[in-house]
């Protein structure tokens, strides 16, 4: 399995952006899709968005859909969540995840490895 830690979490004004970074250990890393999903308090863990190992395909959840981009650099074992426009709905804790399943991959149990999650609080 691999390690994966996030960072880049904070409080923002709604309408701002930030940019969500989870740093994976391991010279497997590049082998893996990566995921981000978010649980706001008092709901159930969610979807966010998924990229493929090579980056070649992503997938969003409608909600973040033309706001927030996904990425991947497998030289620097990291995956990014860029997200602008934000909304007071988008506060929650935000998790990376990892997995070597096949695509289509968007349910929690498609992923293995988590981090330990970095908290994002959009203001109004």
């Amino acid at each position: 399995q691999v390690q994966l830690v996030e960072s880049g979490g904070g409080l923002v004004q709604a309408g701002g952006s930030l940019r969500l970074s989870c740093a994976g250990s391991g010279r497997t890393f590049s082998g893996y899709s990566m995921g981000w999903f978010r649980q706001a308090p008092g709901k159930e863990r969610e979807f966010v968005a998924t990229i493929s190992w090579n980056g070649d395909r992503t997938y969003y959840t409608d909600s973040v859909k033309g706001r927030f981009t996904i990425s991947k650099d497998n030289a620097k074992n990291t995956v990014y969540l860029q997200m602008n426009s934000l909304k007071p709905e988008d506060t929650a804790v935000y998790y990376c995840a990892a997995t070597r399943r096949a695509w289509p991959i968007e349910r929690l149990a498609d992923f293995g490895s988590w981090g330990q999650g970095t908290q994002v609080t959009v203001s109004s």
